[in-house]
């Protein structure tokens, strides 16, 4: 009764955006921020930051990186549970197809956390970076863990993130289309190449694109943020080209 209390006197000093964004808190996490400063942070993107006395750029890349371990070990815990005679590549593999950026990301937007991030950068240039709205999902786990410790995280992560993932599908589902290209090359007797072909993007937020060269023919291209992603994508498009099962 007196936290309520004392959440009700809190909110009373909010302006007209805190107010909205305690409200999106909220409806996304299920309960009040106890301190909406952390939030604040969380969606404080790096290239929009504003910086410190000492010249750091006060942004959600600390919370990003609290985040990022807090939901790995949470996932970590829930798949050993789940899944209590896997071995540890698979638990590895299977966690990794969960956190990635481009799983997070579609999470962000499911959630309604990307509409936020897009107030946030509402006129403002932010260049060559796709996985924002996966970064500030991890910056917002970490600032949940911090409010709110990790009890509430990990109902937050299993009832709000994990839930939207169909477990069972994955661990069925072809992850590694590189190495199954691979081996329909090796099986068809035929000269496969994976071709760099540009590396745009700021030190930080790198996009690499990758050619498939297959019997010197130019098959398809993928992008990506680091080198294995791209070739990932590029090789699942090639698999959708030359009509291999995945």
């Amino acid at each position: 009764m007196r936290l309520s209390r004392l959440l009700r006197l809190q909110a009373l000093l909010y302006n007209k955006n805190e107010k909205r964004l305690a409200a999106s808190i909220k409806h996304m996490v299920g309960s009040k921020p106890f301190n909406l400063a952390l939030y604040k942070l969380a969606i404080k993107h790096a290239s929009v930051a504003d910086e410190s006395i000492n010249g750091l750029k006060l942004s959600n890349e600390r919370l990003e990186f609290l985040g990022d371990a807090v939901l790995g070990a949470i996932v970590a815990e829930f798949l050993y549970l789940k899944f209590p005679y896997r071995d540890e590549g698979f638990l590895t593999e299977t966690r990794s197809r969960i956190v990635n950026r481009e799983a997070l990301n579609q999470i962000a937007i499911k959630i309604g956390l990307a509409k936020l991030i897009n107030e946030e950068l509402k006129n403002k240039n932010v260049i060559g970076n796709k996985s924002i709205n996966g970064d500030t999902l991890e910056a917002l786990i970490g600032a949940i863990y911090l409010d709110r410790g990790y009890k509430f995280t990990k109902k937050f992560i299993l009832k709000r993130i994990i839930i939207h993932f169909d477990v069972d599908n994955i661990i069925t589902t072809t992850s590694n289309f590189k190495s199954k290209l691979i081996e329909w090359a090796q099986k068809e007797s035929k000269d496969i190449e994976f071709k760099l072909l540009s590396v745009n993007g700021t030190q930080r937020f790198k996009e690499f694109e990758i050619e498939v060269i297959v019997e010197n023919k130019i098959i398809t291209t993928g992008k990506g943020a680091t080198k294995k992603k791209a070739e990932q994508e590029a090789s699942k498009n090639a698999c959708e080209n030359l009509n291999i099962p995945i």
